[in-house]
């Protein structure tokens, strides 16, 4: 039995997202948003106080990417893993943290300053600037997109769900109306998958059953 601290549609749901491609049983728990300032207990299970806490028995991990990495091979052999041997495993490395490194980064500062700050530290320009540095890091994928359903081995894996969760953010940011084609209809094929229905609804269930508020953070939208 897995165990997940999470905060609602936050890194963490990268996380639950692949429990639920696995079919792995888990406990959820749910934290307001932020946890190492609204649920200071918290810290007593991760002193970061940041989402994702998963334990795995007496294993804690704290990065959203690696967790997905660590989930995909311990269930190898599943088509979420690409294993060494295979010719993809490179490009399945890198586009896995990609999508945390490159692609979440970012974000997360026209969060901050954008949406999260006071009043009187926000910066606009800031927000914007990183919005267009997302947007620029995004159009890579487009060539790839444009022949490709997945990012790598031609199927889907944990690294489509790394990347995907930075597409539902950019969603929640107001930043998807800038997706290129290809990479909007990339969008559109993860969404509809029925492992990331059932973590927005699993989500959704256990913020309402633990008290916690099911809006992903202040000011920022409603799920799709």
């Amino acid at each position: 039995m897995f165990t997940l601290h999470h905060c609602v549609s936050a890194r963490s749901f990268r996380v639950l997202w692949m429990l639920e491609e696995l079919g792995a049983a888990y406990t959820l728990k749910v934290l307001p948003f932020p946890p190492r300032a609204t649920a200071r207990e918290f810290l007593l299970v991760n002193p970061l106080g940041t989402v994702p806490a998963f334990f795995d028995g007496e294993l804690r991990m704290t990065e959203s990417a690696a967790i997905c990495q660590y989930l995909a091979a311990r269930a190898a052999p599943t088509p979420l893993n690409v294993e060494a041997h295979e010719p993809a495993f490179g490009a399945f490395l890198n586009w896995l943290h990609f999508g945390e490194a490159t692609l979440t980064f970012p974000q997360t500062l026209v969060l901050r300053y954008g949406r999260l700050e006071s009043a009187e530290r926000r910066s606009p320009q800031v927000a914007q600037d990183y919005a267009k540095w997302f947007h620029a890091r995004l159009r890579t994928l487009e060539p790839l997109l444009a022949t490709h359903d997945f990012v790598c081995a031609d199927r889907f894996t944990a690294a489509d769900v790394s990347i995907g969760y930075a597409l539902l953010l950019a969603e929640y940011l107001g930043l998807s109306a800038q997706f290129t084609p290809a990479v909007a209809g990339y969008w559109q094929r993860l969404r509809t998958r029925d492992a990331f229905q059932r973590a927005l609804q699993a989500q959704q269930r256990a913020a309402i059953e633990q008290g916690v508020s099911t809006v992903p953070a202040p000011d920022t939208p409603a799920p799709p």
